[in-house]
């Protein structure tokens, strides 16, 4: 009978783990190519834990999430449930923790690093922070701190103070030639 119990115990908390695994990659595939969303998921990592009594779940140890093109990579992800048993914020933490996905089929991958990527399921915002970068088709945006509104689709990026003028620590922006038409303000 205890056996019997604890075979019970371990399969709700693989189911649990599934779950939030789910509501992990479709977090980060909002965006995605349509095909993502259709692909099976995979995640590894050293160790899982879940703590029913506090909505915790832990994944540490080389972590990788991958779902069609979309791949997260971290050291460890927590995710947190709200009451209601749903996810409230996800936080990946990496040495840095990165992320690729193709978010346009005539783009290339999208790619992001950060040691610290926060998502808060209840306002939409994705926050990196500690050497962020954001880099597609040659065009990348870095800083120290970058904040990304899922529902406005609008960023904010936030260096460090630096008087010195040199870029060191300061929001950069790279635009690539063949872009330039097309960014705001640009003349023929």
């Amino acid at each position: 009978m205890n056996q019997n119990l604890k075979f019970q115990a371990y399969k709700a908390f693989l189911k649990k783990a599934v779950v939030l695994s789910i509501a992990i990659v479709a977090a980060s595939s909002a965006f995605a190519i349509p095909s993502d969303r259709n692909q099976p998921i995979s995640l590894v990592a050293d160790r899982a834990t879940f703590n029913e009594k506090t909505g915790v779940t832990t994944y540490s140890g080389n972590v990788i999430i991958e779902q069609g093109t979309m791949r997260l990579q971290a050291n460890s992800i927590v995710a947190n449930l709200n009451q209601k048993k749903q996810i409230s914020s996800i936080t990946a933490t990496g040495g840095p923790a990165r992320f690729q996905q193709q978010l346009d089929a005539n783009k290339g991958l999208a790619k992001g690093q950060a040691q610290k990527i926060v998502y808060n399921a209840e306002t939409g915002i994705i926050t990196m922070s500690g050497g962020a970068l954001l880099e597609q088709d040659g065009a990348s945006i870095r800083g120290n701190t970058l904040k990304y509104s899922m529902n406005k689709g609008d960023i904010e990026a936030t260096g460090t103070p630096n008087s010195t003028g040199s870029s060191s620590g300061r929001v950069q922006i790279v635009i690539p030639p063949s872009s330039t038409k097309s960014f705001p303000g640009a003349r023929d």
